[in-house]
């Protein structure tokens, strides 16, 4: 991505990207036209948040400082959102490029961002880049370096620990910008592998199945006109 930076009405939510690494199509639906569809998943996971926002927005638990609900934005990706909970830890070997100082607080501390999930761990990594562009939006704001995070998953209440790797970096970096795109042209893309519709809650609204098979009907319609007007021409068009 370039050094641009995106004035405030150019900003994107941060939360669909995790919606645009696993389906653009489900990320235009939410996005672009304003679709939801509750399920039974996206309940259960909307009270899980709603627990962890509705408790002390800061509390100190010995040497971590925990901050709720921490509005975060990035100038440079063009995102904006909410860190379900941001952690402060009393440094151990971490250099100075990765520490800050708090208001109100003696000495310096290392940034963690920690993310919330109802389920348990995916095996793609749209949970991890969603958690890695919470970390830049935190380096830019706080002026620090953020290593690692956290995915807390409730379906086995886990913490699984995420290192900001310069590969997951760069992949939301792409993502980020491959998002400002597709909300500029604002088409909805057809639907992907019908393999991950399974457990979203916009199937009815999307219908993939239907979309799909429309889409191949046109696509073999426009073959079997072109091979008409060849054969017609001589294929001299």
């Amino acid at each position: 991505m370039n050094d641009s930076s995106f004035d405030e009405d150019s900003l994107l939510a941060l939360s669909g990207i995790q919606h645009f690494a696993y389906c653009r199509r489900q990320w235009a639906l939410i996005h672009l036209e304003g679709q939801w569809s509750e399920s039974v998943a996206t309940v259960e996971g909307r009270h899980l948040h709603d627990r962890v926002h509705s408790r002390l927005s800061t509390e100190a638990r010995g040497d971590i400082l925990v901050a709720r609900s921490l509005a975060l934005v990035s100038r440079r990706l063009g995102l904006y959102g909410v860190a379900d909970v941001v952690e402060f830890l009393r440094p151990v070997h971490e250099s100075e490029d990765c520490l800050v100082e708090l208001p109100g607080r003696t000495g310096k501390w290392v940034v963690r961002p920690v993310e919330y999930k109802r389920g348990r761990a995916k095996p793609d990594e749209r949970d991890e880049v969603q958690l890695c562009a919470q970390a830049i939006c935190l380096e830019e704001m706080l002026g620090a370096k953020v290593l690692s995070g956290c995915i807390f998953y409730g379906k086995t209440q886990s913490r699984v620990l995420v290192e900001f790797t310069q590969a997951l970096r760069d992949r939301v970096e792409q993502l980020a910008k491959e998002m400002h795109s597709a909300f500029e042209r604002r088409v909805i893309p057809p639907p992907g592998p019908l393999s991950k519709c399974g457990l979203c809650s916009l199937m009815d609204v999307c219908l993939p199945k239907a979309v799909s098979r429309r889409g191949r009907q046109v696509q073999q319609w426009v073959v079997r006109m072109v091979s008409l007007i060849d054969k017609d021409t001589g294929g001299a068009i």
